[in-house]
């Protein structure tokens, strides 16, 4: 993607928030969910199609609840298309797709969409690149305008191509050789469970093959594949279907359908004769983990439905016979799960687990194999069937929330099947499935025979780091490419195509918000909103990590997830067999300062899932053996994250920052704390903390005021505090500290990551917006100058960012990027001068106007989606800001002046203030950082100690 990922069609929908198996639809008729949610309904998509003389396929969809629109333009290659000896390269030729056209320079895309307030993004998967873009409703012409014109005018030229593959060898190294198992799933896995498809690639590539592309491949690439032809344009929003079926005619329909073939690519994975089976060593893994992999189906095959509700069975949810067995009842694996990977052409099936501390990847072997066993041997119960099914039905639901979501769905099944109908007959299909279904398809597919066995362990002295395939043969060849189109470049200004004029601004709406108070203190808040039936609800409460008891950090987080391991009446298998029976999803996590227990779910079961919630929080039972199972967990969740850079350093800065005060310590705890609490300790935490005087319950989507204030009640009305007022915690930041630069040294690591960390604001700050505005500016999207400056100009990372963390005491300003070792003292430089040059010189009115912009719209599209509504008046209800604020939103945005973006930087965040935290390989970069800093603090990564202000 652009921020920017790779994708097999399976991930692409997990990632963009789509169910793994739900796609798309023209005119199928609304289906109904399963038994348990019969008055639930998932409306059909109903996209119109026409298609062009060039053979351009155009979807669209009006919705004038919204105020944006979303385009979308779908390419039938991906990876699998990759030439011979170019592996990564439709991935790599994605990112150039967001540079010049004939009529538009560098960039555009963010000018026309960042900078008005929307969003531009792109994905590769297997089999299709897909590009995509959300925007006010009165730039859709100008973004047509655009996806036409790189359509048919890309320009490229050397220094561009360099710089933007650079940039793909840095998400290489970061998603890849950082990333403790990215080796296994993004390297190892496909490349030994496919044999002969080119899936056994890697999208990603490796940096040997990407350093031998050239440009002259990427314009016969683009010659071959970008055509009209070959790609389907989707449109979604609030737009006059008339206009855009103009529109269309006017910038799309003058693309010339090229004479020449597109490539043929259908090579047929042969079927399993055997069991196999292989091992691979890496370095930094933590855990070692296993893998089963059986070649299933395409995405198109009738026996599609029952391996997705058989998935769904094995390993969604708490519920689920992997996590049951593995993880809760055996407590062998940190992890256990399953992933069904339906392609165009071929398909496969996963069951892995990531093992214990002391456990053994042939005792996750053995016990993965128990249950996929299970499924060959005897039909799964009706419940389990059930579950799974209301599971992948209100998933199905959630997954058309925004007209994004709507758009990506039918996309998705249009590469995957070229039916526009697919996704809603997929419901019925997955309705359909019975337990005799599921038991014939693990009887046809996952058997021995056809298993593959993937062991990954940690590299050593004995057992070097294995390395990826490289010089795999694939279907296409460069020298079957179409001949490259007559160069093109960017003509003079003057003779460039203009671009339209933005339309009438359509403006976001945002809802009244009831507010009130049941007898117990409890506040209520209410944001209905049209659309479909879904309903959120959070609780809110002063429970954050920063209220830990002293030297015992990690004990809010831990009483959060016991929420959901037993209460007074519900064992842990009970409370997740009923929250996957209600297609609900509820849980519990805190933050620095406070703790939300969230619940969403279809409207039809919505006051059984506020039930639950109400008896998760009022009548935790805190059972010893559920404690002692969580801490295991977390501890081994706590191992993997020390594995990797990022996550070693997003730890530390806490503790450099703030040094011994409450927001120092990690809130999820360290490896010292979490196995020092004790059930005494949540329990008093929960007892003290969890009130409902001090609580906040905000329900959002399809409910009113009546009917929020009749659940409330009846969930919480009787509920009392206890005796005694909840202790209170002074000075949650502590006194200021002097800077430190700090590195953390973690040999072999395949990335170094750098982080920039300032004592910052809380969320009430007079300040908070001219610095909101001004970090958005710094770091808050593509455009940022940290980006503009690390990644597009020097290739020196995937992406650089910042955040403003805002809390109710001072709180946690960061500036981060990861880069190659080689360069993390340049970055580190690059990091700090643009903090400091937020705070000495004033940004320009052209700059901050798309800052504004980008700002407004994100919160405009938070208001599409329940979760999103929710999460912004839960947030004004915690810091005690007036509910007038949602709709004062855009104005306050609007009123920041340039002075007061710097003001407020050199006021609260002078680079001069700046600590500096890098992790990575020290033997690299040591050196150069020593002669910029002599009093640099060096640490082992073995020593490290985060429970000590020192670090050690």
């Amino acid at each position: 993607m652009k921020s920017r990922l790779i994708l097999s069609a399976a991930a692409s929908a997990l990632l963009l928030g789509l169910p793994a198996a739900a796609i798309a639809d023209v005119a199928a008729p609304a289906v109904a969910a399963a038994p348990a949610q019969a008055a639930v309904e998932v409306p059909p998509l109903g996209f119109t199609r026409r298609v062009l003389d060039n053979g351009l396929e155009v979807y669209s969809a009006r919705d004038a609840s919204t105020s944006n629109v979303t385009v979308q333009v779908w390419y039938r290659v991906g990876s699998k298309d990759d030439p011979a000896g170019r592996s990564g390269f439709a991935h790599l030729f994605e990112h150039l797709m967001f540079k010049a056209t004939e009529n538009m320079p560098s960039e555009s895309f963010d000018r026309l969409t960042e900078d008005v307030g929307g969003m531009n993004n792109a994905f590769t998967a297997d089999d299709v690149t897909a590009y995509y873009e959300v925007v006010p409703a009165n730039h859709l012409e100008r973004i047509l305008f655009a996806e036409a014109d790189r359509m048919g005018s890309l320009v490229v030229d050397e220094p561009t191509f360099v710089s933007e593959r650079d940039v793909v060898k840095e998400e290489y190294r970061q998603r890849i050789l950082a990333s403790p198992y990215g080796r296994l799933f993004g390297l190892f896995a496909p490349q030994t469970i496919y044999q002969e498809h080119p899936y056994r690639r890697p999208g990603i590539g490796s940096i040997e093959e990407l350093d031998s592309s050239t440009l002259e491949d990427v314009l016969r690439f683009h010659a071959t594949y970008y055509r009209p032809d070959n790609a389907i344009l989707i449109v979604a929003g609030n737009f006059d279907p008339a206009q855009l079926d103009a529109w269309v005619d006017r910038y799309f329909a003058p693309l010339q359908r090229p004479s020449t073939p597109l490539p043929t690519n259908a090579v047929a994975e042969p079927e399993p004769t055997q069991p196999r089976s292989a091992t691979y060593h890496a370095p930094n893994v933590p855990l070692p983990a296993v893998v089963l992999g059986w070649n299933t189906v395409p995405y198109g095959h009738p026996d599609r439905a029952a391996l997705t509700v058989l998935d769904g069975i094995l390993s969604t949810g708490e519920s689920s016979r992997l996590y049951r067995s593995l993880v809760y009842e055996q407590q062998i694996a940190a992890q256990a799960s399953s992933s069904p990977d339906f392609a165009q052409q071929a398909g496969n099936l996963t069951a892995y687990a990531i093992m214990a501390q002391g456990q053994t990847v042939e005792a996750g072997k053995a016990a993965l194999e128990a249950e996929v066993g299970r499924l060959r041997d005897a039909p799964v119960s009706a419940a389990e069937l059930a579950e799974a099914k209301n599971e992948l039905v209100a998933n199905a639901l959630r997954g058309r929330e925004s007209i994004e979501d709507r758009a990506t769905t039918l996309g998705m099944a249009l590469i995957m099947t070229g039916d526009p109908t697919a996704a809603d007959r997929e419901i019925a299909e997955i309705q359909a499935v019975t337990a005799a279904d599921v038991q014939r398809v693990a009887r046809r597919y996952l058997t021995p025979q056809r298993q593959i066995t993937i062991n990954y362990l940690p590299a050593d002295e004995q057992n070097a780091p294995s390395v990826q395939n490289m010089n795999v043969d694939a279907p296409i060849t460069v020298a079957a490419l179409a001949p490259a189109r007559p160069v093109a470049t960017l003509l003079p200004e003057a003779e460039r195509a203009r671009l339209p004029e933005a339309g009438p601004e359509v403006s976001p709406a945002t809802p009244a918000i009831a507010d009130f108070r049941l007898d117990n203190g409890l506040r209520v808040l209410v944001a209905p909103m049209e659309g479909l039936p879904l309903v959120s609800a959070r609780l809110n409460f002063d429970a954050g990590s920063a209220h830990d008891p002293a030297g015992r950090p990690g004990v809010a987080s831990m009483t959060a997830a016991l929420l959901t391991q037993g209460t007074a009446s519900r064992s842990a298998p009970e409370i997740a067999t009923a929250i996957e029976r209600l297609g609900a999803a509820v849980g519990a996590g805190s933050g620095p300062d406070f703790t939300n227990v969230y619940a969403n779910a279809p409207k039809d079961v919505f006051d059984e899932t506020v039930a639950l919630m109400a008896d998760l929080v009022r009548n935790p039972a805190f059972a010893g053996e559920e404690l002692e199972r969580q801490q295991a967990q977390t501890l081994d969740n706590l191992r993997v994250a020390l594995s990797q850079p990022g996550s070693v350093a997003g730890q530390s800065v806490g503790r450099v920052v703030y040094g011994d005060a409450p927001y120092a310590a990690p809130g999820g705890g360290t490896l010292e704390s979490v196995p020092a609490i004790t059930r005494e300790d949540v329990a008093a935490f929960h007892a003290a903390r969890y009130r409902p005087s001090d609580a906040t319950l905000v329900f959002s989507g399809d409910i009113t005021e009546a009917e929020a204030r009749a659940l409330a009640q009846q969930a919480f009305g009787d509920w009392r505090d206890p005796a005694g007022a909840a202790p209170a915690v002074a000075d949650k930041a502590g006194p200021a500290l002097p800077p430190r630069i700090v590195v953390i040294d973690q040999p072999g690591a395949g990335q170094a990551a750098v982080t920039a960390a300032i004592r910052g604001v809380s969320r009430t700050d007079a300040d908070y917006f001219p610095l909101t505005l001004g970090n958005t500016l710094l770091g808050g999207g593509f455009s940022s100058r940290l980006n503009q400056e690390i990644r597009i100009k020097r290739g020196l990372s995937y992406g650089a960012r910042a955040g403003l963390g805002a809390r109710e005491d001072e709180g946690l300003f960061t500036a981060s990027t990861q880069t190659k070792n080689e360069t993390a003292v340049e970055v580190a430089d690059l990091i700090l001068a643009e903090i400091g040059r937020m705070g000495t010189s004033a940004p320009t009115q052209a700059e901050l106007a798309p800052r504004r912009a980008t700002l407004i719209g994100g919160f405009g599209r938070s208001l599409e989606t329940v979760d999103g509504l929710g999460g912004l008046v839960a947030e004004l209800a915690l810091y005690d800001l007036p509910m007038s604020e949602l709709a004062d939103y855009a104005g306050r945005v609007r009123a920041v002046t340039p002075e007061e973006v710097q003001a407020a930087f050199a006021e609260h965040l002078p680079a001069d203030r700046a600590s500096l935290v890098i992790v990575g390989d020290a033997s690299v970069f040591l050196e150069a950082l020593r002669a910029k800093y002599p009093s640099v603090e060096v640490i082992p990564l073995s020593e490290l100690d985060l429970g000590s202000a020192a670090l050690r």
